[in-house]
């Protein structure tokens, strides 16, 4: 916290005319105040305590100086801040604690990561059974386009009793497959969620 000015060369002057004036004897102890502020190199620091003496001395004696106008150039001294060195007991256990915390926190993030628990329980087990669910999904695909390949091909040979012409055959092939594909769609749309019911 401030508790002085730095002050300037207005400062310096104004003093050193109040000093030889003979109007006003200036009190023996701001005088020794003020000649000791004057003798230090710069910068020059002038205390709170010795400004409200001078300020005091000025409005007393009737002087035409008011205090703002010697510290026209002047600014508040700050002094520097001097952080007192840390307590290296507190410093390891701030560290402790700070890896602690850090500790604590990886392992909320990994918690469900663990990868002997992966391991003893065995990956094999997991891969088999998805590979028994792809395996599956293969065969009903297969068996849907089996159905219909087999529709097309009996409807196909079939139709060549009812017409002459290959267009007629054929349409009435893609006919007699969609009917039947759209029946094996219903039929696995079905299964599928009987098999998620059950679940």
């Amino acid at each position: 916290m401030a508790s002085s000015f730095v002050v300037g060369d207005k400062f310096r002057e104004k003093i050193k005319d109040i000093l030889e004036s003979r109007d006003a004897p200036v009190p023996a102890v701001l005088r020794e105040e003020l000649q000791l502020i004057l003798k230090k190199e710069q910068p020059l620091v002038l205390p709170f305590r010795t400004a409200r003496k001078l300020k005091n001395y000025l409005q007393d004696n009737g002087h035409h100086f008011f205090l703002h106008e010697f510290l026209e150039d002047s600014s508040l001294h700050l002094p520097e801040i001097v952080k007192p060195p840390r307590n290296p007991v507190l410093v390891a256990r701030l560290e402790k604690i700070k890896a602690k915390l850090a500790n604590e926190e990886y392992n909320r993030i990994t918690r469900n990561v663990n990868s002997q628990e992966i391991n003893r329980s065995g990956t094999l087990a997991d891969f088999g059974r998805e590979v028994r669910s792809a395996k599956a999904a293969v065969v009903t695909v297969l068996n849907f386009l089996v159905t219909i390949a087999a529709t097309f091909a009996c409807s196909y040979i079939a139709s060549q009793y009812l017409f002459d012409e290959t267009i007629s055959r054929v349409i009435a092939a893609v006919i007699a497959a969609s009917v039947v594909g759209l029946a094996e769609l219903y039929v696995l749309v079905r299964t599928m969620e009987g098999e998620q019911g059950a679940l």
